[in-house]
């Protein structure tokens, strides 16, 4: 089992265990392997992470939960919520924010639960209305820094439907310059300008819908 957290575009693996999926980085020369928890292991592979040479990082401890534990300790969290949606003519919305396609999501507002806060975002920031949630997707893990502090954003998805054909109004003050209806055949110009958290909400989608 493992949580992958995003630095930029380069994976790090929280693991209790080496699966197959994560075999292939154990050879690879940009990657960094660390299997000790103490806080300067934490402190080293969060430093290694932000290398321009190294593309990937394992940090494994057989106790998975508490690994996390400490880790989150080095960071701000953020709590966001985001949806998949998909339209009665089987489309996947998606919008195209600051260059790159987005889904999307927002940030967790005080006393709201995670799925009101993915529902709300999709309408502010698309225009919809009536969005409804059909099932848990997946919830994916990135850092960045912002006013000198490192955040750790944890953005809970949720797959959604909406009835109807409905006008789209991109969120402009989020920078959100476009919205757009796309078929599966049409993902592959997503997937060659996005991050890599919302590649990996596009292929949960493929092996839910499989």
């Amino acid at each position: 089992m493992y949580i992958k957290i995003y630095f930029g575009d380069k994976p790090l693996f929280l693991c209790d265990d080496i699966t197959p999926d994560l075999e292939p980085f154990l050879h690879h020369d940009d990657a960094v392997f660390i299997d000790e928890f103490s806080t300067p292991a934490l402190k080293s592979m969060i430093y290694e992470m932000e290398l321009p040479g190294i593309h990937a990082g394992i940090l494994k401890h057989n106790d998975l939960q508490a690994l996390k534990k400490a880790f989150w300790k080095k960071f701000t969290i953020i709590q966001a919520g985001g949806g998949a949606v998909w339209n009665e003519k089987h489309a996947l919305l998606f919008i195209h924010r600051r260059g790159k396609w987005d889904l999307p999501k927002g940030k967790l507002d005080e006393g709201e639960t995670i799925e009101h806060c993915a529902v709300r975002e999709v309408e502010e920031e698309t225009g919809l209305q009536g969005a409804s949630i059909t099932r848990p997707l997946l919830t994916t893990y990135h850092t960045y820094h912002e006013s000198g502090k490192h955040i750790l954003k944890e953005t809970v998805w949720f797959e959604m439907k909406i009835k109807g054909d409905q006008h789209l109004k991109p969120q402009t003050e989020e920078d959100i310059h476009a919205a757009e209806w796309l078929a599966k055949k049409d993902w592959g110009k997503v997937n060659g300008n996005t991050f890599p958290s919302i590649r990996d909400v596009i292929i949960a989608l493929g092996e839910r819908r499989s």
